[in-house]
């Protein structure tokens, strides 16, 4: 070989060793990051704290540069769906259950290593999501207007003193209030139970055609003064306890039900290491302790820190719901309501 040719070739040598060193430096830097990836997409429904409790802290630790969409979760799963062919997202974090449930095509097959450090009942057993945190259904009271009426319960409600007094949004097109439905459906005998469905006639003629156009408007109206009682979900009652409050939150006796939200890696994702390190990242006993302490989200992991207005889950009587049932009976559930509440208000 001639003197040019061999320091061609050490050249050559030495610029692939000065490559890789580069190259391990940054992978040590990045804790894990993607090789070759310091960038991640993710489109998310959740609120401002739930975002800023976690994507800022991600980003710090791994070195990842977040690029967040919000939207709608119908919204966000329609663009998931247009883009299965050529992802633009890398993660999808949050949204109910149900919408996961049927979508299961569009994520990778994924389980995070510390799945059995959470809750028996909200573990990814279906290999493609994974629950963060869990919400509740229940009964917020204002102490003022309830006066000495002990309400403990689904049952306590069905009370004429409160004919009026009950604030609770529309099944039909409040996701609230149809898992509030469900709640008290499986609390009373079962999802198609004709003593379930009559207790739901009884509450509704209470509820005496004062029904929300928002869930919002349910809690609000009861914490304001305007109304009694609301059924309502965990997360904002907590809240409205935070911020100073004149409530009380009741867990139902007869069973809470607590439905997941979930995070999913997506099928075909540029950024595939990078989406799966913020699966673990969201379930860590770090960040569902930072969830339970400084937002109002319940936190899947067990013996996870909470706030002092937050129940311990241990505490609570709850409930599972039937998921696979609710999800292919949703529309026939919605309409037997739908046809209960039109003959009260026929009638009333």
């Amino acid at each position: 070989m001639g003197k040019i040719n061999k320091l061609l070739l050490l050249a050559g040598m030495s610029l692939l060793t000065l490559t890789a060193c580069g190259q391990a430096e940054k992978t040590e830097t990045t804790e894990g990051a993607s090789e070759g990836s310091d960038t991640l997409v993710v489109y998310s429904p959740n609120s401002e704290g739930l975002i800023n409790a976690t994507i800022p802290a991600f980003e710090e630790k791994y070195g990842v540069k977040v690029e967040l969409i919000q939207a709608g979760t119908g919204e966000l799963f329609t663009k998931l769906e247009s883009e299965k062919n050529a992802p633009v997202a890398d993660v999808i974090f949050g949204g109910a259950y149900s919408q996961y449930a049927q979508s299961t095509e569009l994520f990778e097959e994924y389980v995070p290593e510390e799945n059995d450090q959470l809750v028996e009942a909200y573990q990814n057993t279906t290999g493609f999501y994974t629950p963060y945190t869990i919400d509740g259904s229940v009964i917020v009271v204002n102490p003022d207007l309830v006066g000495d009426i002990s309400i403990e319960g689904y049952a306590d409600l069905l009370n004429e003193e409160l004919k009026g007094k009950i604030a609770t949004a529309d099944p039909a097109n409040s996701s609230s209030a149809f898992a509030q439905l469900t709640n008290m459906l499986a609390a009373k005998g079962g999802y198609e139970s004709d003593e379930a469905w009559e207790y739901v006639h009884e509450l509704f003629t209470l509820v005496d055609g004062k029904i929300s156009s928002s869930s919002s408007n349910v809690y609000k109206t009861v914490a304001d003064g305007e109304m009694a009682v609301g059924l309502t979900y965990e997360d904002p009652a907590v809240k409205l306890l935070n911020d100073g409050a004149n409530i009380e939150i009741i867990y139902p006796k007869e069973g809470t039900v607590f439905l997941p939200a979930s995070v999913a890696v997506i099928k075909g994702a540029e950024n595939m290491d990078n989406a799966k390190l913020f699966v673990d990242f969201v379930i860590s006993e770090e960040i569902q302790n930072v969830l339970g302490t400084t937002t109002t989200n319940r936190p899947v992991r067990k013996d996870a820190e909470t706030s002092e207005n937050m129940k311990a889950l241990d505490d609570i009587e709850t409930l599972e719901e039937d998921m696979e049932f609710v999800i292919e009976n949703k529309d026939s559930i919605v309409k037997r309501f739908t046809d209960i509440f039109v003959d009260i208000e026929s009638n009333r």
